[in-house]
C-alpha cells in the first residue's frame, strides 16, 4: 500500500507527481513541454536570511521598539549608521497601521506593513534605496516569550542575491545590537 503524499509544496510537487505517474493517472513527461527547474524559470538559488536574538526586554516592548517611531530613531542613532554611510538626518517616521508605511535611517531604508501583531509578529515589504524601485523583500519578526525576555526569529528573503553577506550583517549590527542597548 502506498502511503500518501505529503502536502508540503515540495512533497506536493515531486511526492505526489511521482505517486501519480506509479498509478497511471499522470504520464510520462512529454517531450514537447519542458520539465527542468531551469527551463520552467524557477530558481533554486535565492539566498535567505535567518537570524534568532534573544533580548532582555518583554515581546511587546521588542515590537514597540520596531514599530515607535521615537524609539527606533533611538535604534538608529544607536547604529551609528547615519554618520558611516553619511545618510541625511531625517526623523524616522512607522506608520501605526497594516498597510502603513515606514522610512527608516534617513529614509535609505523604506517600505509597508503587511502584517502587524503586537507583541506577537511584524512582517513587511521592505527595501533599500541602493536597490532598482521595483525591488522589494520580505522582513518578518517573529517574537515569543524566552527566559531571558523575548525571542526575535527573524526572516528576511525576496533580496537581491549579491546584497546577502552585507544584508546579514547589517541586520546585526544596525538593528539588534543598537536595539539591545535601546532595550537594556
Amino acid at each position: 500500500m502506498m502511503t500518501p503524499p505529503s502536502l508540503s509544496r515540495r512533497g506536493f510537487s515531486i511526492t505526489t507527481v511521482s505517486a501519480l505517474t506509479a498509478l497511471g493517472v499522470a504520464g510520462a513527461a512529454r517531450p514537447d513541454v519542458p520539465t527542468s527547474a531551469d527551463s520552467l524559470g524557477i530558481s533554486n538559488s535565492n539566498s535567505a536570511i535567518h537570524q534568532d536574538v534573544i533580548f532582555k526586554a518583554s515581546p511587546d516592548r521588542v515590537y514597540r521598539a520596531l514599530t515607535d517611531p521615537e524609539l527606533f530613531d533611538k535604534v538608529v542613532l544607536a547604529s551609528g549608521a547615519l554618520q558611516a554611510m553619511s545618510l541625511a538626518r531625517t526623523p524616522t517616521q512607522i506608520s501605526t497601521e497594516p498597510g502603513g508605511a515606514f522610512s527608516l535611517f534617513g529614509g535609505y531604508i523604506t517600505g509597508r506593513h503587511l502584517e502587524m501583531s503586537p507583541g506577537v509578529r511584524l512582517v513587511q515589504a521592505w527595501r533599500s534605496d541602493s536597490w532598482p524601485p521595483h525591488i522589494f523583500s520580505i522582513v518578518r519578526f517573529e517574537l515569543s516569550a524566552h527566559p531571558d525576555g523575548a525571542k526575535l526569529s527573524f526572516d528576511h528573503t525576496g533580496f537581491p542575491n549579491d546584497d546577502a553577506r552585507s544584508l546579514a550583517t547589517g541586520w546585526r549590527q544596525h538593528y539588534w545590537e543598537p536595539l539591545a542597548k535601546v532595550l537594556a
